[in-house]
């Protein structure tokens, strides 16, 4: 078995080759970690290697289908014998429809389910079997406001993204109760322009897109690495993903109304020209599709939230400063008028 030197241990990241699973591979490596890619496409997984390989970090590329929980269990056993000891695992393989639910087909509502849900139920089976023996490690679930909030046209992703809260949850108290070291993470994502969006099964003549405000992958996949960095047990980002949870816990009746509205329209771009590459529901798309999409035009960079969370620290030792110092204002003001 070969030990990692130098770095931070061995990264998995299921749908590692395209999209925010390419952002987060490419961020991570930087990080100093050394990260196996697991996905289906081999152009990509390719790419996806040798970008690492440039950064500096040793990568293994491994073409599988997460929905496979056999094939994914042999993938990770590939990557401790070829790179080592898995000490992270982020679970961010996914593929969706837009369509209504009763316009959905039962095989690709089912496929979406499977590749979206069970992919990281079987990503947890595959790293826990092997953490949890050794006693640490760290699991990070890529989440989505969408699991606190259905929207139209997304049923199967919006409820394989809710299944991943509550099986998450169920896990990680099982953890707890054993009184285990391994981490288990979820970030919830916002919009983000990545590659899903020019091959997702669609039927409107429209280009679909995220629901905006979007975000490029790389603010979520710097949240990611700064979850890995350290660990907590769940991360909102950016300030969409707040306000769509907040406001699903105490506006949800506006929302029924507001989403009804607005959502259809929202999740399609008249102003992009439609994607003639076929859809990744059941095979995957040739090429190097890279990280993002076609919305570069109206993605966001950075997000002020995600840079409160990154700089908690300091800034929760700031506040402290600033309120100690008003403290002690105040507390001469008194001293003065006596």
């Amino acid at each position: 078995m070969a030990e990692t030197t130098n770095g931070r241990g061995i990264a998995v990241v299921t749908g590692g080759s395209a999209g925010l699973g390419r952002a987060v591979s490419r961020e991570l490596a930087r990080r100093g970690w050394d990260v196996a890619v697991l996905a289906r496409g081999q152009d990509g997984i390719d790419a996806t290697v040798a970008e690492v390989q440039r950064i500096g970090r040793r990568s293994l590329g491994v073409s599988v289908d997460v929905a496979d929980s056999a094939g994914v269990e042999v993938a990770a056993q590939r990557v401790e014998d070829e790179l080592g000891p898995i000490s992270l695992w982020v679970n961010n393989a996914m593929a969706g429809t837009i369509s209504e639910f009763l316009d959905t087909s039962v095989a690709d509502f089912e496929r979406a389910t499977a590749v979206t849900y069970l992919g990281c139920v079987n990503g947890t089976r595959a790293a826990l079997g092997r953490m949890v023996a050794r006693d640490r490690g760290h699991i990070i679930q890529i989440g989505s406001a969408l699991a606190h909030r259905g929207i139209p046209l997304q049923a199967a992703y919006c409820g394989a993204k809710h299944a991943i809260h509550g099986f998450t949850d169920a896990v990680v108290s099982e953890l707890t109760h054993d009184k285990s070291k391994v981490a288990v993470s979820i970030v919830d994502m916002p919009a983000l322009n990545t590659t899903q969006f020019g091959w997702v099964k669609s039927e409107f003549p429209e280009h679909p897109q995220p629901v905006p405000p979007i975000f490029q992958p790389e603010v979520g996949a710097r949240a990611v690495a700064d979850v890995a960095d350290t660990p907590r047990r769940r991360t909102w980002v950016g300030i969409s993903t707040v306000e769509t949870i907040l406001g699903a816990r105490f506006a949800g009746r506006f929302l029924d109304w507001y989403l009804a509205k607005a959502a259809y329209q929202g999740q399609l771009a008249p102003d992009k020209p439609r994607s003639t590459v076929a859809p990744n529901l059941y095979e995957p798309v040739p090429g190097d599709a890279g990280a993002h999409g076609v919305f570069d035009d109206k993605a966001r960079t950075d997000s002020v939230q995600t840079w409160a969370i990154r700089h908690r620290r300091a800034l929760a030792v700031a506040g402290s400063a600033v309120i100690g110092a008003a403290a002690a204002a105040g507390t001469a003001l008194v001293r003065g008028r006596s």
